[in-house]
């Protein structure tokens, strides 16, 4: 039996790599590696407490039908009992937005599909946070504020059922190309805020018309072994982010596959010329996405377009197909940023940019302010990646930011444009570079 080199190659990568523990390093500002990170293994359904299947309390196998009072029902239920674990079996079963309580989980089998409905009024409108604003807006399909040890799980699919949405955004966008995301009402598939000791894990999370996993002011929050899917063909699926990590703290991704039409991890927290005044937005930090492949996406790892602050955050032992860009920084005129402490290591595959740093002046409004806010760049490390690319350093300077202490170091990159230019960044560093075979300077 033959067996393909391109299909034994992730497996050695995975194998050396799944061997490097969080308990062997620093976060890049030198903070030692919390032991909370150690944890590989998803938490199995029988450690989230007493099953209710919601087929045994009246909810029926029909995909055509929305029956979000009485899967909610059976969630409620869960809850006056002392908690629980809500089991969506196999089948397929419609509903709208579902709100989980205080010791309350959910577990999808395998063959078991929970289908968001197309219908927008099927999501209530509430106080909620999109876009970097804390404001009124449609809730998602799956909702937890102010949970303790909230977990959902299983082998089955949560499904978005996204096609009428994506139409409909790309038909208004056809007459109003200047409509924002939410001009079009969409749902996200999954929001958790407020959260603190949370796990997503195992499930296939697809076709979600808007964000699709969406964590707000959580903190320690697990999301292993997901797969998250959107389609750029036919239909493009707009703005639908795989893991969007909004002022948060603690955030560990392993083990995922991503493939969607935006970005597949977005850092955000807040945007608007004051936004580091508000209390609604917030810092995110101590994030370590691991073990994970990427197919299809805009960026791997995104600060922005709506981020005050990201520092200490680590994307390592990835393999990359198909992305645009493996770092993007977001660099907003109209939002004072920080992006800083960030690590890049460890990577294989292949991106359009290996690196992109430019202004995003989408949607800008300064919003009465005279003066522009300076945003920062700094302390960025790539490392030991060995990469294809279209184009190798997109980075450029600009009066609105500032881009310091970079350090590129062991990398073999084969690039169409291998170009690059040390004056961008200050005091940037490049140790054991190869750029298409030939040594950098």
């Amino acid at each position: 039996m033959r067996i393909k080199l391109t299909t034994i190659l992730p497996l050695l990568f995975f194998a050396f790599v799944g061997n490097l523990s969080a308990d062997d390093g620093t976060f890049p500002d030198g903070t030692p590696i919390d032991g909370w990170f150690n944890k590989k293994k998803c938490t199995p359904k029988r450690d989230m407490g007493k099953e209710f299947k919601i087929t045994d309390y009246g909810v029926v196998n029909d995909s055509t039908i929305v029956q979000t009072a009485a899967i909610q029902a059976v969630i409620d239920k869960a809850a006056e009992e002392g908690g629980g674990v809500v089991v969506i079996p196999k089948g397929t079963f419609m509903s709208g937005s579902l709100f989980f309580r205080q010791g309350t989980n959910l577990y999808v089998e395998k063959g078991g599909k929970l289908k968001g409905s197309d219908d927008i009024s099927d999501f209530p409108v509430l106080t909620t946070r999109i876009e970097g604003q804390t404001c009124k807006y449609f809730a998602a399909l799956i909702n937890a504020d102010s949970l303790d040890g909230f977990k959902m799980s299983g082998d089955g699919i949560i499904d978005g059922n996204g096609l009428r949405y994506w139409k409909a955004f790309w038909f208004r966008r056809s007459w109003n190309p200047q409509c924002t995301n939410k001009d079009e009402q969409r749902p996200r598939l999954v929001y958790l805020s407020n959260c603190k000791n949370a796990e997503v894990s195992k499930l296939t999370l697809q076709n979600s018309p808007f964000w699709t996993t969406h964590i707000y002011k959580c903190d320690h929050v697990r999301m292993f072994d997901l797969r998250i899917l959107s389609p750029a063909a036919p239909v493009k699926a707009p703005s639908t982010d795989a893991i969007d990590i909004d002022a948060c703290s603690f955030v560990h991704v392993r083990g995922c596959y991503m493939s969607v039409n935006d970005d597949a991890i977005a850092i955000k927290g807040g945007k608007g010329p004051w936004a580091d005044q508000d209390p609604n937005n917030g810092k995110n930090e101590f994030i370590i996405i691991e073990n994970c492949e990427y197919g299809f996406c805009h960026g791997c790892i995104t600060f922005g377009s709506e981020c005050i602050h990201g520092r200490n955050i680590i994307l390592r032992n990835i393999k990359v197909d198909e992305a645009t860009r493996l770092l993007w920084l977001k660099m907003r005129p109209d939002t004072p940023q920080k992006y800083e402490y960030i690590r890049v290591e460890h990577i294989t595959g292949n991106v359009r940019y290996f690196i992109f740093v430019k202004p995003w002046t989408q949607f800008f409004d300064l919003q009465g302010r005279t003066d522009m806010p300076i945003s920062y760049g700094e302390h960025v490390t790539m490392s030991d990646i060995t990469m294809k690319c279209n184009s190798f350093f997109e980075v450029e300077r600009s009066d609105q930011y500032r881009l310091s202490d970079f350090l590129f170091e062991n990398l073999d990159i084969t690039a169409d444009n291998a170009s690059y230019d040390k004056s961008q960044i200050d005091n940037f560093v490049i140790k054991n570079v190869k750029l298409n075979g030939t040594s950098a300077n």
